[in-house]
C-alpha cells in the first residue's frame, strides 16, 4: 500500500535536515509502531505523509497505491485514503463539529465520485459511532475542539477517522496527554477499525499505547533514520533498555 523510498526531508523555512533516508514498506493490513527519542523525525513522517507544507522533500519518493503521493495536495492525499490524527488537535472556534464532520466526510465522497450523505443518514451514522467513542451529543454540538479536555480531543480525531474510512491511518502519539480510561477508550476505537484493507502507522514513545493497539512491525527512528525494525517484542525491549543503543547507530 504505502513504499517510501530513501526519504530526505528538510525544515522548508531555514533548511535544517530532519529525514536522512527513511525507507519503509507498509502492507495492507498491517500496523506498523514508529518509536524513537524525541527530535528523531516521527511527527516531521507524519507530516510529511499528509502534506504539511512547512516540510520539503529533497530526495526520495513515497507510492501510495501506485501512485506518487509527493504530486498530490493535501486534500488530494486525504480523498485518495490518507489520514493524520494530531498529537495535538487545534480548536477552531467559530467551526461547529457537526457541520466539520458533514462537510469533510461528503467533500471527499464527492472526490470518490459518491454520492453526498443525506442529513438523516449522516445523523444516524454520526450518532452511532460517536456512541462507541463517548463522544456525547454536547462535545459534537460545540465548536471544533473547543473546550474540549485532551481525551475528548483525542476521541473526536478517531471519530473522524472512523467515518472518514481511510485506507492508511497515521497516528501521531495518539497517546499524549491521555489518561488510562482515554487510553483504552481511544485504543478501542482504532481497533474497531483494523482490517485486511487498511494500514496504521503509530507513532509513539512509550510502549504502553502498544499494549493496546498490538504493532506487526516496530521501527526505531533515530536522527532521521530507520536504525532498527523487529516485531512486537522490540517496545518492550526499548521501554526496558530505552534508545541510548540506537543513537549512535543514526549517527
Amino acid at each position: 500500500m504505502l513504499e517510501i523510498k530513501n526519504l530526505h526531508a528538510r525544515i522548508a523555512e531555514d533548511g535544517t535536515e530532519i529525514l536522512r533516508g527513511i525507507d519503509l514498506k507498509v502492507n495492507a493490513g498491517e500496523v506498523h509502531a514508529v518509536m524513537g527519542p524525541n527530535g528523531s523525525g516521527k511527527s516531521t513522517l507524519s507530516y510529511i505523509l499528509a502534506g504539511k507544507e512547512d516540510y520539503e522533500v529533497t530526495e526520495g519518493e513515497i507510492i501510495f497505491h501506485g501512485e506518487n503521493l509527493l504530486d498530490m495536495a493535501p486534500d488530494e492525499r486525504a480523498a485518495a485514503g490518507v489520514f493524520l490524527a494530531f498529537q495535538y488537535p487545534i480548536e477552531i472556534p467559530g467551526v461547529a463539529t457537526m457541520e466539520f464532520l458533514k462537510t469533510a466526510m461528503n467533500a471527499q465522497r464527492k472526490a470518490r465520485g459518491q454520492a453526498e450523505l443525506t442529513i438523516p443518514d449522516f445523523m444516524k451514522l454520526v450518532r452511532a459511532k460517536a456512541a462507541d467513542l463517548n463522544v456525547t451529543m454536547d462535545m459534537l454540538k460545540r465548536p471544533l475542539n473547543v473546550g474540549f479536555s485532551g481525551g475528548e480531543k483525542k476521541r473526536a480525531e478517531i471519530l473522524q477517522m472512523s467515518l472518514l474510512e481511510p485506507s492508511l491511518c497515521v497516528l501521531d502519539e495518539t497517546d499524549s496527554g491521555l489518561d488510562i480510561d482515554a487510553l483504552r477508550i481511544v485504543s478501542e476505537g482504532v481497533n474497531k477499525l483494523r482490517s485486511p484493507e487498511r494500514a496504521m502507522i503509530v507513532i509513539t514513545h512509550y510502549q504502553r499505547l502498544l499494549d493496546h493497539i498490538v504493532p506487526d512491525v516496530v521501527h526505531v527512528l533515530s536522527k532521521g533514520k530507520i536504525v532498527k525494525t523487529g516485531g512486537k517484542e522490540l517496545a518492550l525491549e526499548l521501554e526496558k533498555n530505552g534508545y541510548a543503543d540506537y543513537v549512535g547507530e543514526a549517527a
